[in-house]
């Protein structure tokens, strides 16, 4: 199975929603545990790296590709 990839100030879905509704998370420190935050509500969580990797279902927005539309 391929390794999902993500980095720091990526908008992420998640398997399960957040308990306020929202399905968005931006991940907003890496190490040997992730932090993310809901985009709606603001709560953070702290997960260990491989529960997060196995609750990631996909990445919706870049922070690579943030930047680069916000420099044209």
């Amino acid at each position: 199975m391929e390794r999902k990839l993500f980095e720091l100030g990526d908008i992420v879905q998640m398997k399960k929603q957040h308990p306020c509704g929202a399905n968005e998370m931006e991940v907003i420190r890496m190490g040997m545990d992730i932090r993310i935050k809901c985009v709606k509500c603001k709560h953070s969580i702290l997960l260990p790296r491989a529960k997060f990797e196995k609750s990631l279902k996909k990445v919706l927005r870049s922070a690579a590709d943030a930047q680069t539309t916000d420099q044209e």
